[in-house]
């Protein structure tokens, strides 16, 4: 076989290591014209993904493991991409899955999947267990490229949805169609040096007690929807009443929280101000006040950008904020019964659980 100087893509789909957009679209563009060249010749791949795809430092590429395409008849249910710890359904087309008959436009759904992960550094589809991932391949909308990456040009979003269409007759006919549109978008990007660098940021926000439970993929989306702030001391930041539903989590600094003038609570690096606001459903009011006691720097999150977050982000901040609330609760509870008169019953053991038994006369 062929000697490959080079390694597969699995590499750029982290965040951390993404590569710069026109080095991305090149790519797939390559990809798109080889499997139009494979089509032509009558070979559907059914396995792309980052792991059959090698490139190397020319940004030459080569698309690898064409086994699944010439055994047709193998069976879907023992395809690699369905084994546990070799690969995962995630680049698989909703026919692919449902075990309809296949042509090229399977393949060109996996490569869309591709060029989202690369372009994001997370999958458009994810889920807890294989039966949810299932279900959103099949009936769900992937997110918007660009708001998850802002680097990315919005003509993308377009390209993208067409490439993961559900309906085959939406989908790319063919790899030179995808690939002229990918070529549109390429002539859209000025600055081809750009490179974002945002390991420092990260790795300040994985320290933060806050972010415990994100995951990795959660924190690189949380830095691009969030906006890093850096005030002076004695500045307003939100106001008891106000209609603001934005909220912050303290990077460096404290901020005083207050309620008609009576301070009720410092928090410091880690801890979030404000979310009363987001998580009232109904008034959507800030319950308290929020100054910085001297400089600080925060990270503000807009619930305009939440909004657009995926799924597993927003139950995360659900889940956090709504721990922080009854924490929070719980402590001014305590604060409050210092001064307040003994219980009338106050509960000395735990309570007494009989057995009913039911009998048949």
């Amino acid at each position: 076989m062929e000697y490959f100087p080079g390694g597969s893509l699995e590499r750029y789909c982290s965040f951390q290591n993404l590569l710069p957009i026109h080095r991305t679209i090149g790519i797939v563009f390559k990809c798109c014209m080889a499997l139009d060249h494979a089509y032509r010749q009558g070979i559907v791949h059914r396995d792309i993904k980052p792991a059959n795809i090698l490139v190397d430092e020319q940004d030459n590429v080569k698309i690898t493991d064409f086994g699944l395409a010439l055994n047709i008849n193998k069976k879907l249910d023992t395809d690699s991409t369905f084994i546990m710890g070799v690969g995962s359904p995630a680049y698989m087309s909703p026919e692919q899955i449902k075990g309809y008959p296949l042509n090229q436009k399977t393949d060109l759904y996996s490569l869309g999947v591709l060029l989202f992960h690369m372009l994001t550094g997370r999958l458009p589809f994810r889920a807890s267990n294989p039966a949810q991932l299932v279900y959103k391949i099949i009936n769900a909308d992937p997110p918007s490229v660009s708001q998850l990456n802002p680097d990315v040009p919005e003509q993308m979003d377009a390209v993208i949805r067409k490439a993961l269409e559900k309906d085959l007759y939406s989908r790319y006919r063919n790899g030179a169609e995808f690939a002229k549109d990918l070529a549109a978008v390429r002539y859209q990007i000025l600055d081809e040096g750009h490179v974002h660098h945002d390991a420092e940021r990260f790795a300040r926000l994985r320290k933060l007690a806050f972010f415990t439970e994100f995951e990795d993929v959660d924190l690189w989306e949380v830095m691009r929807i969030c906006a890093w702030r850096k005030v002076g001391s004695d500045l307003g930041l939100m106001r008891e009443g106000d209609l603001d539903q934005r909220f912050g989590i303290v990077l460096e600094g404290k901020v005083e929280l207050s309620i008609g003038g009576r301070r009720v609570l410092e928090v410091g690096p880690g801890e979030v101000f404000g979310e009363q606001a987001w998580l009232d459903q109904l008034e959507h009011k800030q319950l308290l006040s929020a100054v910085s006691l001297d400089e600080l720097s925060y990270l503000e999150v807009n619930p305009a950008a939440l909004a657009l977050a995926s799924e597993e982000v927003l139950e995360r901040f659900r889940r956090q904020l709504g721990t922080v609330a009854v924490r929070r609760l719980a402590a001014v509870s305590r604060q409050a019964a210092e001064h307040a008169p003994a219980a009338v019953r106050a509960v000395r053991a735990a309570p007494v659980v009989h057995d009913l038994q039911i009998v048949d006369y």
